[in-house]
């Protein structure tokens, strides 16, 4: 059974645009507050924001009986890499961002983690002719090259999104993501694959599962929902209930089953020990929902390609 991580950013300093919902947390406040969360096994760490004192964090996470599913690196910084970091046209800023990374992988695995997980928001662009693509792949290229080969026992997980802060980020969908990980060739860099990003990113999350398997770039998985209009991260199933049973159809399928779900799950006005102990609660509903299709008999239907059929099975099955 996979476990449940909540990205420690998401116990604190929720806001939007327009206003803040939840004050600004310290690390210590957070772990503290993930005590009452019913049925969490851990965190996603966000560095460098929650790395002040290690000894302290990994204190803390211990004592409390945590695990830790990956850590996130902030490829955005506030009043740093404005213009991109891994594709910005500065060389210097560049090398900062590998030395960045560097630094982050040997925290990691002085934490006992071995996945490191980063989201290039500020990697794209807004208006035509602002950016050269060519020179901004070839920068990546070389950026994550010299990232993945520091060291090759720990795996970089690139989550990709479609917008947000840029109109066009430069890894928007699990396709394009998935070739550029191909074209650097490190075996060690992978996807992590963000369910409310693929929705987003008008994919099928399935499907895309299925693709980056294949290539055996299927590294991470985060779980969440939206509208398809924006990441709004919302409880799993809240706009996609079957998508969501298709999806852990094929984690099970593809034998991502020991392993960790991580949740970027905005509370908002609701309190965020009740949010993610219903987060983890209807994870674990959508498990045994989906332990309900028989997998052999529908595997046999999908092979008739038949909708009908199969929705007939898949409804009998779960909605029973």
């Amino acid at each position: 059974m996979n476990k449940i991580a909540v990205i420690t950013a998401f116990l604190g300093g929720v806001k939007n645009r327009y206003m803040q919902y939840i004050p600004n947390r310290t690390i210590e406040e957070k772990i503290k507050l993930a005590t009452r969360i019913k049925g969490l096994d851990g965190f996603e760490l966000c560095y460098p924001g929650d790395f002040d004192d290690v000894g302290l964090l990994k204190r803390m996470i211990s004592d409390n009986g945590f695990g830790i599913s990956g850590i996130n690196v902030r490829s955005r910084r506030q009043g740093r890499w404005l213009r991109g970091s891994f594709t910005s046209e500065s060389a210097v800023e560049r090398a900062e961002v590998v030395d960045d990374f560097k630094a982050a992988m040997d925290t990691a695995l002085e934490m006992g983690v071995n996945r490191i997980t980063s989201c290039p928001l500020n990697d794209g662009h807004d208006y035509v002719f602002e950016m050269n693509y060519i020179d901004a792949y070839r920068y990546a290229e070389e950026t994550f090259s010299k990232i993945c080969e520091y060291n090759r026992d720990v795996k970089i997980c690139i989550e990709y999104k479609f917008n947000d802060p840029r109109v066009r980020c430069m890894f928007a969908t699990a396709g394009e993501t998935l070739a550029f990980c191909q074209s650097v060739g490190a075996e060690n860099l992978g996807v992590t694959m963000d369910v409310g990003h693929s929705i987003l990113g008008q994919e099928r999350p399935a499907q895309a599962l299925a693709m980056l398997d294949r290539a055996g770039k299927a590294f991470y998985i985060h779980l969440n929902d939206n509208d398809r209009n924006w990441d709004w991260d919302q409880l799993p199933g809240a706009f996609h209930m079957n998508e969501t049973i298709e999806f852990m159809y094929y984690m099970k399928k593809l034998g991502y089953t020991d392993d960790w779900y991580a949740f970027d799950v905005c509370s908002k006005e609701v309190d965020t020990v009740e949010t993610f102990t219903s987060v983890a609660h209807l994870t674990r509903r959508l498990e045994a929902l989906t332990d309900r299709i028989d997998m052999e008999k529908m595997d046999a239907q999908m092979k008739e390609r038949n909708p009908h059929r199969t929705f007939e099975l898949m409804f009998d099955s779960v909605y029973r």
